[in-house]
C-alpha cells in the first residue's frame, strides 16, 4: 500500500490530490480530514466509505473511478464547508448510492421493504444501517424518476428546488456535490459530455446560489461567499463550454 505524508495531502487542493494520486490519495486526504473527529465518529465515516466504495466499485466518470466524486464532494464538506456533522459526511459519501444503486442495497432489504419498492427498500437499509436523519438527506438528493414525456434538465430543476426548500442540510450535500460537478466538468475529456451536462447544470446556478445564502443554510458568511465564488466559477465555465462551437473544433489527426 502507497504510503502517504498526510501533512502535504492536507496542504494540497483537493483536485490536485485526484489528479496525482487518485483515490487512494483521496482515501487517505478524507482520513487526515477526520484525524481529529472522535473514535466512535470516524468508525461510523469509515462504514460509510466501505459502503460507498462497494457499491460504486465498478462505477466509472469518464477516466476516473466515481468514487473519486463521493470522496471529493465529503472532503469538501469538511474542509472548506467546515462542517463536522458526521450524518452530514455520511450522507455525502454515500449521497449517490440509492439513485444509482437501489436495487443492489434493496437486496439487503425485508420482503415488506422490497414491496414498496426499490428506491424505498434502499432508503430503509440506508436508514437501518446509519439513522433515519442520514437517510432523509440522501432522499432529498436523489433524484426521482423522470416522466419521459417532459424535458428530463426541467424536471431535474424543479426537483432540486422543492427537495431542497426545507432541507437546510441537504443542501449543503447538494452544493458540494453541484460544485464538484460543476466546476470540475471542463475537466472531462468526453467533450460530448461536457457540452451535455453544462446544459444540465448552468440554468442552476442562479438557484444554488439563493439556496446557499439563505439564513437558514447552516453555512458561516465567510463559507457562504466561498461557495458563491465555486458557483461563479462553474458559471463561467458552463458559458464557455456551452460557447463552443464544435464545427470549429481542429479535426482529428489521421494516420
Amino acid at each position: 500500500m502507497e504510503r502517504f505524508n498526510r501533512k502535504k495531502l492536507l496542504a494540497m487542493p483537493i483536485h490536485i490530490v485526484t489528479s496525482r494520486y487518485g483515490l487512494p490519495g483521496l482515501r487517505e486526504l478524507l482520513a487526515a480530514e477526520v484525524e481529529g473527529f472522535a473514535p466512535a465518529d470516524r468508525e461510523q465515516i469509515a462504514r460509510a466509505l466501505r459502503l460507498a466504495l462497494l457499491l460504486h466499485a465498478q462505477d466509472q466518470r469518464v477516466s476516473e473511478p466515481y468514487a473519486n466524486h463521493v470522496l471529493r464532494v465529503a472532503i469538501r464538506i469538511i474542509r472548506h464547508y467546515q462542517v463536522s456533522d458526521i450524518d452530514v459526511v455520511c450522507a455525502a459519501l454515500l449521497h449517490d448510492s440509492v439513485e444509482d444503486h437501489d436495487k443492489d442495497l434493496a437486496t439487503l432489504a425485508t420482503d415488506a421493504e422490497r414491496a414498496r419498492g426499490s428506491v424505498e427498500a434502499a432508503l430503509a437499509v440506508i436508514e437501518r444501517s446509519f439513522n433515519p436523519r442520514v437517510a432523509a438527506l440522501i432522499r432529498a438528493v436523489t433524484n426521482p424518476a423522470w416522466d419521459p414525456a417532459r424535458d428530463k434538465h426541467t424536471q431535474y430543476r424543479e426537483h432540486v428546488a422543492a427537495s431542497l426548500e426545507h432541507q437546510p442540510w441537504a443542501r449543503v450535500v447538494k452544493l458540494s456535490d453541484y460544485t464538484d460537478n460543476g466546476v470540475g466538468l471542463i475537466h472531462t475529456e468526453d467533450e460530448a459530455m461536457e457540452r451535455r451536462l453544462a446544459a444540465k447544470y448552468a440554468p442552476l446556478v442562479p438557484l444554488m446560489r439563493e439556496l446557499a445564502a439563505r439564513p437558514d443554510t447552516p453555512l458561516s458568511d465567510e463559507v457562504k461567499s466561498y461557495i458563491d465564488d465555486q458557483l461563479a466559477t462553474a458559471a463561467e465555465r458552463f458559458t464557455a463550454i456551452l460557447a463552443e462551437d464544435p464545427g470549429n473544433r481542429p479535426a482529428a489527426a489521421t494516420v
